[in-house]
């Protein structure tokens, strides 16, 4: 089996194997996903808990009905609009797509990073190109044998 090498920004990049573009849109939906679930659950870029919100916003987010924890969900926009934006064969970069939201983001990013991959999101991202790449063994093998693409 080749060898993978997965980086862990922003993007999501695959290195010596390249995927058509709708599945690297796939893997790259799936790490965002994963990235999301990770930020619901107030968990930070170690698996761990995220940083504590300042005692003047944990007590005016708790009146809103939102409680205290640091999820970035407060209106949801920010989350919302957290999505895959371009994909190549060995690449897929998600960015926030509003200006205003990348403000917020880029603000919450020097508080405590959260557009990363954490060590849990990084081995569901790997089980998931492994699962598209058994999934692609056989069409692989036939396209190879009958002379198809071949790089």
């Amino acid at each position: 089996m080749p060898s993978v090498r997965v980086y862990q920004r922003k993007q999501l990049r695959l290195d010596l194997l390249n995927f058509r573009q709708r599945q690297m849109y796939e893997l790259g939906a799936a790490g965002v996903a994963a990235v999301k679930a990770r930020l619901a659950a107030a968990q930070g870029p170690e698996d761990n808990a995220a940083k504590p919100l300042t005692r003047r916003y944990a007590i005016w987010k708790t009146r809103k009905g939102k409680g205290n924890r640091r999820n970035l969900a407060f209106t949801g926009n920010l989350l919302r609009n957290f999505q895959v934006r371009t994909v190549s064969e060995n690449r897929a970069k998600a960015n926030v797509s509003t200006r205003k939201d990348r403000i917020k983001a880029w603000a919450n990013q020097k508080r405590e990073a959260w557009m990363v991959f954490s060590p849990k999101n990084k081995a569901g991202v790997v089980e998931t190109a492994r699962k598209m790449l058994e999934a692609t063994k056989p069409r692989l093998l036939v396209e190879r044998a009958l002379g198809g693409k071949q790089r």
